[in-house]
């Protein structure tokens, strides 16, 4: 299953938080992609944030991962999930 999850920053990170939190952020965020549960991610130009399309078996499963990740853990970030899969009415298109 393929699951998207797009993070919006819920609250700005201070100096402080910013030196205490981004160091451990992106090695955390990277050793995901690593793990292939992470397949793809980009950053929002809409609003603070990250969008993520990630390998799970389900939502929860992606979930768990994410809140495993240091401005989740500290309350500055949150993610929408959503489930997908292939575009099934494409079969429509093909004759039988």
């Amino acid at each position: 299953m393929k699951v998207f999850a797009v993070g919006t920053i819920i609250k700005p990170l201070t100096d402080e938080e910013q030196q205490r939190i981004m160091p451990k952020e992106v090695p955390h965020t990277l050793q995901l992609y690593l793990d292939g549960k992470i397949d793809q991610f980009w950053f929002r130009h809409d609003t603070p944030g990250v969008i993520f399309l990630m390998n799970a078996a389900t939502v929860e499963e992606a979930k768990a991962s994410l809140d495993t990740l240091p401005l989740v853990e500290n309350g500055l970030m949150t993610f929408d999930l959503t489930p997908v899969g292939p575009l099934a009415p494409l079969g429509r298109l093909i004759p039988q």
